[in-house]
């Protein structure tokens, strides 16, 4: 389509502003309308992870106000320390949520980079406004039924987040973290930490709110592992492209990742006539997902992209801190 001035602009300063020295009137037609189409998809992606958020903050906060913060009960992670600390102390849970995670905010940069550490900030605080300003009835008083959906509806805001690209719990951070500088999983770590967690609700509260909340977690992980599709914490991407070597670059530079390239044969068509190609395989975290595939879209649409869970892994870039992201 035919670019104005406005919309020249707009991507010179935008997308084309860190991939070329030229300046923007050197620029081609066809380096425009390559710009143009990045432009195009990183705005539909953005909008799409908004409104993600936004729903997953608003779930969350129904969860937490709705069932949660007035019977007691706790979750796992950051939002469950929390509520554990704001049912001892009385102290202000929307405060509490915010301090808790700054520490968890800081590993999301040095594990994920700038851009899901913002997302995650803005996320968090997203989620404090709301609890301090929204009402929310209180739904039910029944403990079986405060525990199940309290902890459904906060599990599916923590997943809608997530598929937002960021997190409102900032436990996960820290297994990441702990994972590459041990030999543990990340279920061990996030296991041991919900322990402690829940250990200390049996302490300070009682042992029966204790183990309500620990149907709250379970109700929260299975709900959070539906939205998210998968349970595994790593996923492995093959990927079948003309542009293989584009996609390679990226993400080895842009993802720092690594890559796998086999030599293969491709089939398409009624005769089923092949071509060779090269196919690139990687294996990310169910948190990059969102960044892959729109890195992918703007390099090849028609890219040819399978996923499947890995239920863990050896060695390889994916345990070793990322330069970039």
């Amino acid at each position: 389509m035919p670019m104005t001035s406005l919309w020249k602009k707009i991507v010179s300063y935008t997308v084309l502003r860190d991939k070329t020295s030229t300046l923007p009137k050197a620029h081609s037609n066809y380096i425009f309308a390559k710009g143009y189409r990045e432009f195009v998809i990183l705005l539909k992606r953005s909008v799409k992870d908004v409104v993600l958020i936004m729903l997953g903050i608003v779930s969350a906060s129904f969860g937490l106000k709705g069932f949660l913060l007035t019977n007691h009960f706790i979750d796992g992670g950051a939002t469950g320390i929390s509520l554990l600390i704001s049912a001892i102390t009385h102290f202000p849970f929307y405060m509490l949520i915010v301090l808790i995670n700054i520490p968890f905010v800081v590993l999301a940069y040095a594990v994920m980079g700038r851009q899901f550490a913002i997302k995650t900030a803005l996320a968090i605080s997203g989620l404090s406004l709301c609890l301090a300003t929204v009402s929310f009835p209180n739904v039910t008083d029944d403990n079986f039924l405060v525990a199940l959906f309290g902890g459904f509806f906060l599990g599916a805001g923590i997943g809608l987040t997530v598929r937002g690209g960021a997190v409102i719990d900032g436990t996960e951070m820290l297994a990441i973290y702990l994972s590459r500088k041990m030999s543990a999983t990340l279920g061990d770590i996030i296991l041991v930490i919900n322990v402690l967690i829940f250990s200390a609700a049996a302490y300070f509260l009682s042992v029966e709110i204790a183990l309500y909340s620990m149907i709250t977690y379970l109700a929260a992980s299975k709900t959070l592992d539906f939205i998210v599709e998968g349970i595994e914490e790593y996923i492995g991407v093959t990927i079948v492209s003309t542009h293989s070597e584009e996609i390679r670059h990226m993400i080895v530079n842009k993802m720092s990742r690594g890559v796998t390239v086999y030599s293969g044969k491709r089939g398409y068509g009624k005769r089923g006539e092949s071509q060779e190609t090269d196919i690139v395989y990687t294996v990310i975290t169910r948190l990059e997902i969102n960044k892959l595939t729109t890195e992918i879209e703007k390099i090849a649409p028609d890219a040819f992209v399978v996923m499947h869970s890995v239920r863990d892994i050896v060695g390889g870039m994916i345990k070793k801190r990322p330069h970039k992201y």
